[in-house]
Formats: structure tokens, C-alpha cells, sequence
């Protein structure tokens, strides 16, 4: 009976689905395990396309799978880096897809000092790499800058001393630059003023600095670290302003200092590096003043002592000037004799020249004699050229005469024309009933041109127009001879 009993309870017994167990269990964890802190070391950290982050959280013997939400990687402190210890700040859950539990991290801060000396040394060699800390990048610093840049916390001490320290050693133009220094946005501030300060440009109403200080008073390294973060960095070593960096004290080291162009070991000493002291500045132009004074009363002294030894060795000028006239007479007296024997020579050639020249009159009378000869000579050749050239004259003109179409005409030949003077050569140019005129030897009559033609294919004689104002039956007068015009030429005719 009762081992029947008992098989029959355990048949009876209630049963649970994945998804009931699933559930059950994530309560109990998250209930239990609400707010937890883990200190492991990051493995795999990934960013997926939707902006999660996942990553491992291990230690020597175990691992733990890890997520942050999108909308908490903006506020983490410490970026997932393989290999950082960190401690890991969130809640447990688990994933019922894959029935596994898992934290999701809300924050993450660094495990210890020797994780972030070693995140800051892989940090500092991947920038070194890159040539960002390079000598040949450093700038030289002004030395008498007129304006300065000052990024830092706009209240406490650091501000204070900076300014205190600047108007006490050489009164400049202050520009300060408020930013958080410590904590999760400073980073992003600090970076933000050294480029708004690079970016200021030269003739704009705020003056441009001549230099930057960066300044923190000190601190740990984890108050120090937002001026390790390489967005930090990087502006610095882009910065065309001369760079001074002032952060914590002389024994703090952080990432800036090897990019800066100068390093402070306090932000009071970067207003010393900065700027001279103004009473230096006057002792010392004093002190040149006055060497340049004793070097100016030596330089007089020495010229006057130069000119003295010089005076010693000049001659009296009275004594040089009777000298110098002295030497003008001797030179005088012997230009003037050399003078009267040249004027003796040339007087004596002249002489000699004189007695070899002939009398003007003969010259004159030879000169016209050959003139007339040569006069006759020119009238002589002048009548022959001009007999010779008449002769070809004349020629010329019997031959012309002899070939003139007023010879033709005498030979019994007409000259027919149209009413402007144009010669008809053919009888297809002359069109039935045309007046033309008909130039004789003796004289020009008009006429009508006839259409009827001779059998023998001859046109009939033309009939004549007598001249106006004439008698019927009566002989017609001659024509006077009249000039030829220039359509009566030789060359119109033919």
C-alpha cells in the first residue's frame, strides 16, 4: 500500500514549462542579485551595430558574460579595453534564449592603480608611435607674450595663483577659459577650449593668444586621468598656439606633458615660464643702458686720443699753402716759356706756309677761264642733245600722222557712230531706223540706218540728214574742222 501510494504522488505531482522555469529563475536572480559590483578583467569587448556593448568579465578561474544598453555607454567612465581590470557596477539577469545569466553594467571604474598605469603606458606608446610626442613638433615658447590663453576650473586656487603670479611678474592680457577638470565630461571640455582657442582668429575682436597654460592643481591618478584621455592629447599636439602644460604637481606625469611644448611642474610655476619679471626686465635694460653709456664715453675717448696722435703728424697748413703756391709759380713760369716757344714755332711754319701760297686774283682768273671753257663745252653738247631730240620729234610725228585714222578718211573712208559717239563696226549692232553720224574727211553728217538690203546681200546706202538750217538743193556747206575729241582717237576708230 505504500509503496503504491507513493508511486501514485509522484504522477501527481505539478510540472513547470521552460518559459515558467525561465521566469521563476530570473526573478530569483535578479531579486538575490539586484545591485552587484565585480572586480574582473575585460575580455572580447564588442560594439554591436545597434550600440550595445557586450564583453566578458573574467578572473583566473571564471567568466561572467557582460552588457551595457546603448543608453548607458554614454555615461561610462572607462571605456571597455581588452585586458583592463575594472570593477563593473550593475545588476544580474539572465538570457532565457540561451539559459545563461549575465550583468548588466550600469558603470564601470578602474580596478586599482596598477590597471590604470597600465592602460596609461599602452596609451602612451600607441600616441609616441604616432609621433605625437615628437621634439621637432615642439614650439618655441614667446618670451614676451602679450596675450595668454588659460583652460582650467574658473574657481579655486589654480586660477588665482596663475593670475596673482602673472600680474606680479609682467602685467599681460588674461584670456580664461572655464572647463570641469576631473570627471567624466572634462575631457571633452578641456579638448573643446584648446581648439576654441586654436580657432580664435588673428585681427577678431578678442585678441588671439600668444600661448595656452593648462592647469589642475594635484590630485590621484584617477582625478588626473582626463588629461590622459587621448582626445585630450591629441588637441594639444594639434594646437598651433605654444602649448604650457601645469598639471597637480611636480611629480605627477601626465599625457599632455609630453605633447605640451613645455611642461610646468606646478600651474604657479607655468606663470613664471610664461611671462618675465618686469623689474628684471628694467634692472637689466638698466644695466645694458649703462654698459652701452661706459662703451660710448670709451669709443669718444679712444677717438679723441687718435685724433690727437693723428694732429701730431699734420703739417702747419700756412707752411703747406706757401709751399703749394711755391710749387704754382715754379709750374706758371714754366708754362708761360713753353708757351712763347710754341707760339715761335707755329709763327715760323706759318711764315713758311705763307711764302708756298699762290695770290687769290691768279686763282680767280685760272678758276673762270676753266669755267668758260667748260661753259662753251655745256652750250655746245646742249644744242647738239636738243637738235637730236627735235629731230626724233619730228619723226615721231610723221609717223604718227601717217598712221592717224584722219588718213583713212582722206582715203575715202567713213566713220560711223551712234548718238554717243560710239564707234558701230558691225551692222548686227546698229538696229533698223538708228540715227547715227557719219564722219567724213571734210566734215560729220547724220543719218538713218535702212533695213532693206541689195540682192547681193549689201545694205542699201543710209539716207541722209543735212544739217539744220541748211537750203533744200543747195550744196552743203563744209564743216569746220573741229578738234578730235578723245572718243575721235586712232584707238576708238579700229
Amino acid at each position: 500500500m505504500e509503496e503504491g501510494d507513493q508511486q501514485n504522488s509522484g504522477d501527481n505531482a505539478p510540472y513547470l514549462t521552460i518559459s515558467e522555469l525561465s521566469r521563476a529563475v530570473k526573478t530569483t536572480v535578479e531579486t538575490a542579485f539586484e545591485f552587484v559590483r565585480v572586480r574582473a578583467e575585460i575580455s572580447r569587448p564588442n560594439k554591436a551595430p545597434s550600440g550595445h556593448l557586450y564583453f566578458t568579465l573574467k578572473d583566473d578561474r571564471s567568466t561572467l558574460a557582460a552588457v551595457c544598453w546603448k543608453t548607458m555607454t554614454a555615461n561610462l567612465a572607462v571605456q571597455p579595453e581588452e585586458g583592463l581590470e575594472v570593477i563593473a557596477t550593475g545588476r544580474l539577469t539572465t538570457f532565457a534564449g540561451q539559459s545563461k545569466y549575465q550583468i548588466v553594467v550600469s558603470q564601470i571604474e578602474i580596478a586599482g592603480e596598477g590597471a590604470l598605469l597600465k592602460q596609461l603606458e599602452d596609451r602612451r606608446r600607441m600616441l609616441a608611435g604616432e609621433g605625437l610626442f615628437d621634439q621637432d613638433r615642439k614650439k618655441k615658447i614667446p618670451k614676451m607674450p602679450t596675450t595668454i590663453g588659460v583652460v582650467t576650473s574658473p574657481t579655486g586656487a589654480v586660477i588665482r595663483d596663475i593670475l596673482h603670479r602673472l600680474q606680479d611678474r609682467f602685467g599681460v592680457h588674461v584670456l580664461v577659459w572655464g572647463t570641469l577638470v576631473q570627471g567624466r565630461d572634462a575631457a571633452a571640455q578641456v579638448a573643446a577650449a584648446i581648439r576654441g582657442f586654436d580657432a580664435m582668429p588673428e585681427d577678431g575682436s578678442l585678441p588671439r593668444p600668444d600661448v595656452l597654460i593648462i592647469a589642475r592643481g594635484g590630485g590621484a591618478l584617477e582625478d588626473l586621468w582626463a588629461f590622459n584621455e587621448e582626445i585630450v592629447v591629441r588637441a594639444v599636439a594639434e594646437c598651433r598656439i605654444p602649448v604650457i602644460s601645469a598639471i597637480g604637481h611636480e611629480t605627477d606625469t601626465t599625457l599632455i606633458d609630453f605633447a605640451a611644448d613645455l611642461r610646468a611642474p606646478t600651474p604657479t610655476a607655468a606663470a613664471e615660464l610664461a611671462v618675465p619679471v618686469k623689474t628684471d626686465l628694467a634692472a637689466y635694460l638698466s644695466e645694458v643702458n649703462a654698459r652701452l653709456m661706459r662703451a660710448t664715453a670709451r669709443k669718444l675717448e679712444n677717438a679723441g686720443q687718435q685724433t690727437a696722435l693723428a694732429a701730431r703728424g699734420l703739417v702747419d697748413p700756412a707752411d703747406l699753402i706757401q709751399r703749394r703756391a711755391q710749387s704754382l709759380d715754379y709750374a706758371l713760369g714754366g708754362l708761360f716759356r713753353g708757351l712763347d716757344q710754341w707760339l715761335s714755332a707755329r709763327a715760323l711754319r706759318l711764315s713758311g706756309l705763307a711764302g708756298r701760297l699762290q695770290p687769290p686774283a691768279t686763282k680767280l682768273a685760272e678758276a673762270a677761264g676753266r669755267l668758260s671753257q667748260i661753259g662753251q663745252r655745256f652750250e655746245q653738247q646742249f644744242a647738239t642733245s636738243l637738235a637730236n631730240r627735235q629731230q626724233k620729234i619730228d619723226n615721231i610725228a610723221k609717223l604718227l600722222d601717217a598712221n592717224s585714222f584722219e588718213r583713212v578718211l582722206d582715203r575715202g573712208f567713213t566713220l560711223v557712230t551712234d548718238a554717243a559717239g560710239a564707234p558701230i563696226k558691225r551692222a548686227a549692232a546698229a538696229p533698223d531706223q538708228a540715227n547715227v553720224m557719219i564722219r567724213f574727211a571734210d566734215g560729220t553728217r547724220g543719218a538713218v540706218l535702212n533695213a532693206n538690203a541689195s540682192a547681193g546681200g549689201m545694205a542699201q546706202p543710209v539716207k541722209a540728214i543735212s544739217n539744220p538750217g541748211s537750203n533744200r538743193g543747195s550744196k552743203p556747206k563744209p564743216k569746220p574742222a573741229r578738234k578730235p575729241a578723245d572718243d575721235d582717237r586712232q584707238d576708238k576708230l579700229f
